[in-house]
């Protein structure tokens, strides 16, 4: 899916000289901020000049105001949106001829807001014409000759009222929680004779979204079936059948390929996608702008089962080892796992799993899996009752520490308190951890490098493999990742318990205890 925006601009006209004047703009008084064109004058790339900036300043009414009041602009990431927005705002605060201009850069937390509005900053600071004009600040920038201003807004600090925008500009706008700094935006432009807004947006994958209400709306106008002169859709993207591998799919869904993104970039980011499936989503709707599925499958189940080793139990006893311990509910399954570092970079898996003996039958039945040929077969500990005795849990735990040296145990802080106090009072060391994308998505993402890249060892122990099997991995806007509970289709609590394990053995691995290896890496943020 490529579309051009060159369809007729019903009852107005084309003011080519309108046009000329914004690429104009770019050209003498915007520089590039970064990379290899860093301090360059801004040459917009054909699709920015044809399909936006044209479209947008040249469309007129027959009363000479601009046409173009919406224009969602729809293209994979790194195909320079951030500094095309950033010029966009300087041009509709300095140039546009609005008294009292009120320019607003929106996206969904401070930290994007804060993008757009540094590059627009250093585009200032790099033109002498501009830094006489303008007065930055730390979160607007003041054109004290007219009254106008350009200020960032997030949807996590804005207030409801007091706006009257003469351009609004939305950054990522599928990353945006709801609708409703879209809506005050948008109530707040009635005392505009032209406002503009554009959002400049890679997909999401919420289509109950503002982000998929737009972008649904643009696909019928760009159709023909809305008519709505008023409205620009520009829309780069992969169609549902297009086969995502094809370096031929990348080159029509990425209009900046060869200047802002490379095609080693996207090959070696493809062939991510294809040694990790949960990144296949990820990549899909990066870089080739398709709406997928907020959820993916983790791990092939036999790639997990190739990484069953025939390894004598007894080399493991008295050896350095980490665990993760979920708790889950008194009657579900309470899992631990120890990971043993072996030589090299390879890992050893070694799980536990402890269930109610009056449960048995009835979730046999419901998760129709064999629990009580489990428990015959010694991979499953029953505790005696209707609920999951943890003073056992809290014995066999202990036992195993004299059997193998247990560094420390990481758990869900959620519903462990008693058993973990314990623990600790028992001498074991706990650690509690987190559930959500902070603490899990680098963990995620390091085990299931290790599972593909057979550095992972385990028996084949046939519940952990199940839970591996139901493991569903849910992403947020900006590609993190945690094992999703209320998607998997059965229990995951294995995995999970294992993820929290090999969190703590890297951290290890890593020289300090509480330092983790991922800190260097950051959170990765759109």
């Amino acid at each position: 899916m490529r579309t051009r925006s060159t369809q007729a601009a019903p009852a107005g006209v084309f003011d080519a000289a309108s046009a000329d004047r914004a690429v104009a703009f770019f050209r003498r008084f915007i520089r590039h901020t970064k990379g290899e064109w860093a301090g360059k004058p801004f040459e917009l790339l054909p699709w920015q000049e044809d399909e936006v900036i044209r479209p947008v300043f040249g469309r007129k009414n027959s009363d000479g105001t601009r046409q173009i009041r919406t224009a969602f602009v729809h293209v994979p990431r790194k195909n320079g949106k951030s500094e095309l927005i950033a010029g966009v705002g300087l041009y509709m605060l300095l140039a546009d001829g609005e008294l009292g201009a009120e320019v607003y850069l929106c996206a969904a937390d401070r930290d994007q807001a804060a993008i757009v509005f540094e590059m627009a900053s250093a585009m200032i600071a790099a033109n002498p014409d501009l830094r006489r004009r303008c007065v930055p600040y730390k979160n607007q920038i003041l054109v004290e000759s007219t009254r106008s201003k350009l200020k960032v807004l997030s949807s996590e600090a804005y207030t409801k009222h007091g706006y009257s925008p003469s351009a609004v500009i939305f950054d990522e706008l599928h990353a945006q929680p709801d609708r409703e700094l879209w809506d005050v935006m948008q109530t707040g432009q009635g005392a505009r004779r032209q406002p503009l807004t554009i959002a400049m947006t890679t997909a999401g994958y919420d289509r109950n979204s503002i982000c998929y209400e737009q972008y649904d709306y643009a696909r019928k106008v760009r159709s023909g079936v809305i008519a709505d002169p008023e409205f620009l859709p520009v829309l780069y993207g992969a169609d549902d059948k297009d086969d995502w591998k094809d370096e031929g799919v990348w080159k029509k869904t990425n209009p900046s390929l060869g200047r802002t993104i490379q095609i080693e970039y996207l090959r070696k980011e493809s062939r991510k996608a294809a040694e990790m499936p949960s990144y296949e989503n990820t990549f899909r709707r990066l870089f080739l702008n398709q709406w997928t599925q907020q959820e993916s499958r983790w791990i092939p189940i036999d790639k997990w089962d190739a990484c069953q080793t025939p390894l004598d139990p007894g080399q493991l006893l008295r050896r350095r080892c980490f665990g993760g311990l979920d708790m889950s509910s008194k009657i579900d399954l309470t899992s631990l796992v120890l990971v043993f570092p072996m030589d090299g970079d390879a890992f050893f898996v070694l799980p536990f799993f402890w269930i109610p003996r009056d449960r048995i039958l009835e979730r046999a039945r419901r998760d129709r899996v064999p629990y009580d040929a489990w428990e015959k077969q010694g991979l499953l500990r029953v505790t005696e009752g209707d609920v999951v005795d943890y003073r056992a849990v809290e014995r066999d735990i202990v036992q195993m520490g004299t059997e193998y040296e247990i560094v420390d145990i990481a758990f869900d802080r959620w519903g462990a308190t008693q058993i973990t106090q314990n623990l600790t009072d028992a001498g074991v060391s706990m650690f509690p951890f987190g559930q959500g994308f902070f603490s899990m998505s680098e963990p995620t993402k390091e085990t299931e490098r290790l599972i593909l890249g057979r550095k992972l060892m385990h028996h084949g122990h046939a519940i952990l493999r199940w839970n591996v099997d139901n493991m569903v991995v849910r992403q947020d806007p900006a590609g993190n990742q945690k094992p999703d509970k209320g998607k998997a289709r059965e229990k995951i609590d294995g995995t999970v318990a294992m993820i929290m394990a090999f969190d703590r053995a890297l951290r290890h691995r890593g020289g300090e205890k509480n330092a983790s290896v991922y800190d260097g890496k950051g959170m990765a943020f759109l």
